[in-house]
């Protein structure tokens, strides 16, 4: 039996309700129910009572050997997974945590062009694979364990997000020292500084940790950037599996998707920047707008003759793929309205790119009638990330208009910067993690349409599914986000893609009665061309191959550039020596294969004084190591105290992406130290820094440069505009609120605010771009 659109099964989450022997039938109309006991007869006086039956022993606990093993083994649904989990968990653990030895350990040695994967024991491979099927065990059985479950996808994010802290003696990921360093600023000065680094124009995330670090007294951010990949892996489980509870889905299809996000999500933003922090309030963003304000409603006017209006009419007429919001209190969604405004303006503060998919999201729900809000909302939204842009970002986009608008529809040029320039010149073995990362991509959404189809087939229209797959998509008409834009398209469109993917699978629709044994029936019984019990198996079985690969090609595609991702102690060690002698200012330089913009050097910068430690200048080296001329002359030209640096990192870099010869950093250290103008100050293992030997008498160490506040630039009409936008969004927000109580309810007063709302939101959008063209003309 099919369940009605826009409502959910009766048996949520399509499980049918399970007796000691299996699933119960319900008694048919007219049929006593066998068990039923009727009341005992009394006997009449005089008459001996009747002899009573003997009353059915119920079966005892085996007192045989023979017996507890049987019992043992037919209860083995139950508690192996539990046991295989574990063991999994401890093996994996022992794996990466004992000294290196034979099918144990991780010596940092080893790791090569492959990354990490290249230095992980047999064992740790064997543990991930007995975490999977332990998975799987528990996803066919006939109930729905949640918690086990939920355990169970969260062992494995601890083995494949973990990976790096577990091996690492420091936190990977070079960029989050910067980030770091931003936090200390912050808490040290109170203040913000957009002419420091442009990130500072969006200091939310830097603001609240600074914030907590204070209260909290916390000097050292290490353990936070050491396990902050894998407490935010975790963290977007809880929005992600809220999200997958508002779908019409199988319990198997349900959690598999759960998997294949945690499989499939090897980008590496998840580390402690404003991009991990916000894509979680993304996830919590889409999961209200689903759970509170989802829409589901069917179609009654009769489907047009021909045409694409027939084609459209068909869509719509499909079985919707989301469930009904039904049985919300008023209150409640006042409340989750107030959040989702609070999580965007959160975002707003935070990043660049993640306001513009939340607004993106809540615009496609409206237009494909998937949310009861209004369109007042988007329009509010909007005019958040505008009045931001405009407001507080000036620093930044002051004199920097083209840079900001340059790539607005070059969508083949942001493309091409975020593939094609990604796979050209690379090691070999490199080159074979970054196809690993395109065939990822490839398979997912090869998957997701196959999902698209067989829910099609069975009568689907997935249309939430499809708008969180599609709507990121549009940002490569943006701009190319320093090379970067393509991977967090990917990042966005992944809760969409994961749920597509695991309807390749499993896509039929949850039972609907507890007349029905299966946990799943086909839609169409003309479709049923197998065995169902044959085709349950045979996709279980190949869900499970596909988990295998993705979690292997996951270490692939995360961890291949461990070896210049990772940061070693004497590293940071070198750059702590910086900060040691950075009075009142110092520079650093790093090598570069060729001068020119660079998105960040290969090394953990910025960790502490990031107004007075400089590294933006560069050291141009080549493939011959003993050709330093242009690195000295580079160090000779700038002021006192300033360092070149020689990193391991670095040098790995330029080997494994520019074809370095494998011992050309021993060599170019040995040639630097053999210089007559060069003085080494600091040197380990890991890590060397340089400084010129002698300098004209009289030369001083420069002053930093001054950081900057508030006191941006302004125009003639801005306090216009600041009393636009707070009229704007008082109107906007009274008449969503108002809405909330229905579609009929106080017509008049919506009509009013959205008379004041119209003219008021034309004004300040108005002086937005005032602003952009009088403050660029004039900076």
């Amino acid at each position: 039996m099919q369940p009605a659109p826009g409502t959910a099964p009766s048996n949520a989450p399509g499980i049918a309700p399970q007796g000691p022997s299996g699933p119960q039938r319900a008694p048919e109309q007219g049929q006593q129910v066998a068990f039923q006991q009727a009341p005992p007869r009394q006997a009449t006086p005089g008459q001996a009572p009747a002899a009573q039956a003997p009353v059915a022993q119920r079966p005892g606990k085996p007192r045989t050997f023979r017996g507890r093993v049987g019992a043992l083994v037919a209860s083995a649904p139950t508690w192996l997974p539990v046991l295989l989990v574990f063991e999994g968990l401890i093996m994996y653990i022992l794996a990466l945590k004992v000294p290196p030895g034979p099918l144990r350990g991780v010596d940092p040695a080893d790791i090569d062009g492959l990354g990490l994967i290249s230095a992980l024991p047999t064992t740790a491979f064997i543990a991930i694979l007995i975490m999977i099927v332990s998975f799987f065990i528990t996803v066919t059985q006939s109930t729905d364990r949640k918690f086990l479950l939920l355990f169970q996808i969260a062992a494995i994010t601890f083995a494949l997000h973990g990976a790096g802290a577990l091996v690492a003696d420091e936190p990977r990921f070079p960029t989050a020292y910067i980030h770091a360093g931003f936090v200390e600023f912050i808490g040290r000065t109170g203040e913000t500084a957009i002419n420091i680094d442009a990130r500072m124009g969006w200091p939310g995330f830097f603001a609240l940790f600074a914030f907590v670090t204070k209260a909290a007294g916390i000097t050292d951010l290490t353990p936070i950037l050491q396990w902050t990949p894998l407490l935010s892996n975790l963290l977007y489980l809880l929005p992600f599996v809220l999200i997958l509870r508002q779908v019409v889905a199988t319990t198997r299809a349900r959690w598999f998707a759960a998997l294949l996000f945690v499989l499939v999500q090897w980008i590496g933003q998840d580390y402690f920047s404003p991009q991990g922090f916000t894509f979680a309030l993304y996830l919590a963003f889409v999961a209200i707008l689903l759970r509170w304000f989802g829409r589901v409603e069917t179609r009654t006017k009769p489907i047009p003759p021909k045409g694409l209006r027939k084609l459209i009419g068909k869509l719509d007429a499909m079985t919707p793929g989301e469930l009904a919001n039904t049985g919300t209190f008023r209150a409640d969604k006042l409340l989750m309205l107030m959040m989702l405004v609070a999580l965007f303006v959160a975002s707003v503060a935070s990043h660049q790119i993640t306001p513009f998919m939340m607004l993106g999201v809540v615009t496609a729900f409206l237009i494909f009638k998937r949310t009861t809000l209004t369109w007042a909302l988007p329009f509010f939204l909007g005019l958040v990330v505008l009045a931001w842009i405009s407001y507080m970002t000036v620093g930044f986009w002051a004199s920097q208009i083209d840079t900001i608008f340059g790539g607005l529809g070059n969508i083949w040029q942001n493309l091409q910067t975020n593939t094609g320039d990604r796979i050209e010149g690379t090691d070999p073995a490199h080159a074979m993690v970054l196809q690993a990362r395109l065939g990822i991509l490839a398979v997912i959404l090869a998957c997701a349409a196959v999902g698209i189809f067989r829910r099609f087939r069975r009568g689907v229209f997935d249309r939430s599914a499809l708008i969180l797959l599609c709507v990121p998509v549009l940002a490569l008409g943006l701009q190319s986000y320093g090379g970067e834009i393509g991977l967090r398209i990917y990042m966005f469109a992944l809760p969409g893609a994961c749920l597509l993917a695991a309807y390749a699978f499993f896509p039929n629709l949850p039972a609907d009665s507890a007349d029905v044994r299966e946990e799943t029936v086909p839609l169409r019984k003309r479709n049923v061309r197998f065995n169902p019990e044959l085709t349950k198996r045979i996709s279980i079985v190949l869900a499970a191959c596909f988990a295998v690969v993705f979690a292997f090609a996951f270490l692939l595609a995360r961890y291949g550039n461990e070896k210049f991702e990772r940061v070693t102690t004497g590293e940071v060690a070198a750059l702590h020596y910086v900060y040691d002698h950075d009075k009142p200012s110092a520079r650093v330089l790093y090598l570069v294969p060729k001068e020119g913009p660079e998105v960040t050097p290969t090394l953990p910068w910025g960790e502490r004084d990031v107004e007075k430690v400089s590294f933006n200048l560069q050291a141009l080296v080549h493939k011959d190591p003993a050709q330093i001329s242009d690195a000295v002359q580079a160090l000779k030209e700038a002021s006192r105290n300033s360092y070149l640096m020689v990193s391991r990192g670095q040098v790995s870099y330029l080997q494994l992406n520019e074809g370095f010869p494998a011992d050309w950093g021993e060599k170019f250290r040995a040639a630097l130290d053999k210089s007559p103008d060069l003085k080494r100050v600091y040197s380990n293992e890991d890590a060397a820094l340089y400084t010129w030997k002698t300098f004209v008498r009289g030369t001083e160490i420069p002053e930093p440069n001054p950081y900057k506040g508030r006191g941006d630039p302004t125009s003639p009409l801005t306090p216009v505009g600041v009393g636009a936008l707070a009229v704007t969004w008082v109107a906007l927000f009274g008449y969503e609120i108002i809405r909330l109580n229905g579609p009929n309810r106080a017509p008049k007063a919506r009509k009013r605010l959205l008379f004041l709302a119209i003219p008021a939101f034309a004004v300040a959008l108005a002086v937005i771009i005032e602003r952009f063209i009088y403050i660029a003309q004039n900076n």
